[in-house]
């Protein structure tokens, strides 16, 4: 699924995967430029972004001087930063010399790379509306602000979640990452009764929601 042109671009601009860190974790690994298939891909994507020649021209140059270190992007802070560094902080700070490639890169990498995280949190939505009733689970009083509170600590809690032991083995090892299998929880509590959750507010698992206080 990560592998169409864009995807492939954002990659290439990663800072993070041309540092000495991230390449020596793997022995054989090499960076976005040497790869052929990205290299491909990415050529593809720069051409339908910039259908002008003479513009491509000056965004593969840039590309150029960026991903093999050259002039400015060889400076010992601009290499040390490509790890240590957030990707699209590190284009604020060392990418005004490819104005053009810069612009790109933040466009590219501000954007989330999948749509799990929304749907998961639209399975949580329609869990938390089914929670009184399944007949009554369209019709119920909870309003958008009660259900993105209840949202809000739903999701928290799964955090908090995570800093328990038995989250990294046991039968509960590692519960929410299966999460975006479930398409909804039309049929009840579904992942949560699974998980056998140990939270440090269980009663917020099956305690029942409504506008008027109870």
């Amino acid at each position: 699924k990560s592998s169409t042109p864009l995807h492939c671009t954002a990659h290439s601009l990663n800072p993070r995967y041309y540092s000495k860190e991230w390449l020596n974790v793997v022995l054989g690994r090499v960076s976005p430029r040497k790869d052929v298939e990205l290299s491909e891909e990415r050529n593809k994507c720069l051409r339908r972004y910039f259908p002008d020649v003479e513009e491509r021209r000056l965004v593969n140059q840039e590309f150029a001087r960026f991903s093999g270190g050259l002039d400015a992007f060889g400076s010992f802070d601009s290499l040390e930063d490509r790890w240590v560094l957030d990707p699209k902080a590190w284009w604020l700070v060392h990418g005004s010399s490819a104005p053009i490639l810069q612009n790109l890169a933040l466009k590219l990498l501000g954007q989330p790379c999948s749509s799990s995280c929304c749907e998961r949190n639209w399975s949580t939505y329609s869990f938390m509306h089914s929670m009184r009733s399944p007949l009554s689970m369209r019709r119920n009083k909870i309003s958008p602000k009660r259900a993105e509170d209840l949202v809000f600590v739903h999701i928290n809690l799964r955090l908090l979640s995570r800093n328990d032991a038995d989250y990294k083995q046991g039968e509960r090892q590692l519960w929410d990452i299966g999460g975006d299998a479930f398409d909804s929880f039309d049929n009840g509590a579904g992942v949560l009764e699974i998980a056998s959750l140990s939270l440090d507010e269980p009663t917020m698992e099956t305690m029942l929601f409504t506008d008027d206080g109870d």
